[in-house]
C-alpha cells in the first residue's frame, strides 16, 4: 500500500495530537506537578492590595525603610532609630515560593532597634520577607526578595 501526501500530514497531525494530549494527561494527573494557588484566600488579599500601596508610600514618604541584612546568626531586621522600638508592632512574613510548608510569620515585638530570626528557622534558597508593621497609627510596609 502506497501512502500519498495527503494521508502523511493527516497522520502527522493525529500523531503530534496524541503526543499533546499524552503529556497534558500526564502532567494533570501526576502529583508531582503541584497546581497551588500562591496564597490560599488569593481573591480575598487582591481586595487590601490598595492598602499595602498606602503602606508601602507611608514608609517612603516618612524615610521609614527597613533593613535587612544576613548574618551568622540569622536574619536581621533593622527598624529606623528614631523610632521607639517598643512602641512598633506587626508582623514579618517569609514565604517560600518553593515549599508552602516552609512559610512562617514572627510577631514584632522589640526591645532594641532590631529583630533577629533566628538561622534555625531559615533553611537555604530564596525568601519573599513582608514586613507589616505600625508605629504610632501609621501603617507601613517593607517587601523584599533575598536568597539566604
Amino acid at each position: 500500500m502506497k501512502i500519498n501526501w495527503g494521508t502523511g500530514i493527516v497522520l502527522a497531525f493525529i500523531g503530534f495530537i496524541t503526543f499533546i494530549l499524552y503529556f497534558v494527561f500526564r502532567m494533570s494527573t501526576d502529583d508531582r506537578a503541584n497546581h497551588d494557588l500562591v496564597t490560599e484566600e488569593y481573591y480575598k488579599k487582591e481586595l487590601s492590595y490598595q492598602q499595602e500601596i498606602d503602606a508601602s508610600k507611608t514608609a517612603t514618604e516618612m524615610n521609614a525603610n527597613l533593613k535587612v541584612e544576613i548574618t551568622n546568626e540569622g536574619l536581621v531586621v533593622y527598624f529606623p532609630e528614631r523610632f521607639n522600638p517598643k512602641k512598633i508592632s506587626g508582623t514579618v512574613s517569609l514565604y517560600r515560593p518553593s515549599n508552602k510548608h516552609l512559610d512562617t510569620n514572627f510577631p514584632i515585638s522589640l526591645s532594641k532597634a532590631h529583630l533577629l530570626i533566628p538561622d534555625n528557622r531559615l533553611v537555604d534558597g530564596r525568601w519573599d520577607i513582608s514586613i507589616n508593621w505600625e508605629y504610632e497609627g501609621n501603617s507601613f510596609l517593607h517587601k523584599e526578595k533575598l536568597v539566604y
